[in-house]
């Protein structure tokens, strides 16, 4: 088993955000920012700087490539960079850096010989503590699995592996992906993650120490799961890029929610970067079917290239109708939709048909078996002290409303995709505000909390559906703000291009 972790106590500076260009689509919008250092938090560098930890994965693997940059030089880079922030931000919580670096040295030997493993050869990479990871313990968040190590990688690993990509360590995530309460990414096992940007502020959830250490340079990109916004959220409130994809496009086998049940079609894995180019490259990598998910659809990816951007057709909402999100969020998205529409967009101002019907119906159907699914989780792990984030709770609904649930979901779920035919794209908020502090209640309390979520409507519905940071908040100086678009099914590619977006 991997040994504990050196951290520093005495962290160097943070990630830079310098001007961004990025590839437009389902996490579609860029941002040029740089921001000045804050108290409490990993501090940013001078603009002027561009050290290789702040390089997209794309860049990495083209100077690995083309013999400008040795891949143990890219692995050491990363974690003198782990080493730097993590302290602070308590994001990767085990580590395999004696086979990292061996694997790194190979990699360059292998290149030396003209040989490849692919796109990704030598590029560092970290994943979700939620996934299996041959020979590195693979904790999920739970306490019955501290020490367990699998003996296979988890089939959106082990896809990334084998394109030479290099795991460098995994990622925190509250238990079973579900169980960080109001306090983002938090477990018995390892503890609590930090914001990069502000240490008093959470990095979301559930794939927030994901978000937390790409965002700091820590890595290159990483992967997640989202079963209501786990990818979408930890994008937005850490400043960087995040995709969940089609339901059926990447295949879940491995992850500690895996494929199979009931709630079967709200769980979906994608990836985290601090570029949407990097999404691009990874994406056709991560898709297609393993023969064990039985869900996953044999569907092209697509050329984001070939995607012609005048045209499209774009709803947008600033509210869902349920719990308005903050002026300065609203004002966002409509700085954004100005830009695609000056673009040659045909944008509207529209929403999917009974939203709050839908998530009304999710809710109710969540708990209708009293949540027996996660004491079923408990016991398979052999956890018998639960997280306090984990809802345990629920009233178990007879069979008749379980099904009948069921049918009003599937019902809106059709008339919401009928709706879509008529638009490209949907460009939406994130998050109803920014980041929020680690000891922030959700007015409502969870009610608040499913009526306020802008990102599990499109779990519900298995549309695809991207965050990318496209400015910085004044009411909570500093922090990240993002946008949310979502495509049509298997049209995540559909406004995939880059253009420069101007200084804000």
């Amino acid at each position: 088993m991997t040994p504990p972790m050196t951290r520093a106590t005495d962290p160097r500076t943070g990630p830079t955000l310098n001007r961004r260009r990025f590839l437009e689509g389902t996490a579609a919008v860029g941002a040029a920012l740089t921001l000045a250092p804050l108290a409490g938090r990993v501090e940013a560098v001078p603009s002027a700087a561009t050290p290789l930890w702040a390089l997209s994965a794309t860049e990495v693997a083209k100077m690995i490539a083309s013999g400008k940059l040795t891949s143990v030089d890219a692995v050491k880079t990363c974690l003198a960079r782990i080493d730097a922030v993590n302290g602070k931000l308590n994001a990767v919580v085990a580590e395999c850096r004696e086979r990292a670096l061996a694997e790194a040295a190979a990699a360059d030997t292998m290149l030396a010989s003209g040989k490849s493993l692919g796109p990704l050869h030598g590029v560092p990479f970290t994943v979700k503590d939620s996934f299996d990871t041959s020979g590195l313990v693979s904790a999920g968040g739970t306490l019955g699995r501290k020490d367990y190590v699998p003996g296979k990688d988890a089939t959106v690993v082990a896809r990334v592996r084998a394109a030479g990509a290099i795991l460098l360590g995994k990622t925190n995530t509250p238990e079973f992906t579900l169980g960080g309460g109001g306090k983002g990414t938090i477990n018995l096992v390892y503890g609590l993650t930090r914001n990069p940007y502000n240490l008093n502020y959470q990095p979301s959830g559930s794939s927030g120490g994901a978000g937390a250490i790409v965002a700091a340079g820590g890595s290159y990109f990483d992967i997640g799961s989202d079963y209501g916004g786990s990818i979408r959220g930890p994008a937005f409130a850490n400043g960087i890029a995040g995709l969940k994809p089609t339901l059926g496009r990447v295949p879940r086998t491995g992850h500690i929610v895996g494929y199979g049940g009931p709630f079967d079609s709200y769980q979906e894995t994608g990836p985290l970067a601090r570029r949407v180019e990097d999404l691009a490259l990874l994406m056709p990598l991560l898709c297609g079917p393993d023969d064990s998910d039985a869900t996953m659809a044999p569907v092209p990816f697509g050329d984001p290239a070939k995607v012609n951007l005048k045209g499209l057709r774009i709803a947008w909402y600033t509210s869902n109708g349920v719990v308005d999100p903050t002026a300065e969020v609203q004002a966002l998205v409509t700085q954004c939709v100005g830009y695609f529409t000056r673009l040659g967009c045909k944008t509207k101002a529209d929403k999917p048909p009974k939203m709050k019907e839908l998530a009304a119906a999710r809710q109710a159907f969540n708990g209708a078996d009293g949540r027996e699914f996660m004491r079923r989780m408990l016991k398979k792990h052999g956890t018998t002290q639960a997280s306090p984030g984990l809802r345990l709770d629920g009233e178990v609904l007879p069979s008749s409303e379980f099904t009948r649930l069921s049918e009003v979901i599937d019902g809106i779920r059709a008339e919401q995709l009928a709706w879509l035919e008529s638009y490209d794209l949907i460009i939406c908020p994130a998050s109803q505000r920014a980041p929020i502090p680690l000891d922030y209640v959700q007015p409502g309390g969870e009610a608040g909390r499913s009526g306020g979520n802008y990102t599990s409507q499109y779990n519900t519905t298995g549309w695809p559906a991207g965050v990318v940071r496209a400015g910085t908040s004044k009411l909570d100086p500093g922090l990240p703000l993002g946008i949310q678009i979502v495509g049509q099914p298997w049209r995540e590619t559909w406004c995939w291009r880059r253009w420069p977006m101007s200084k804000r």
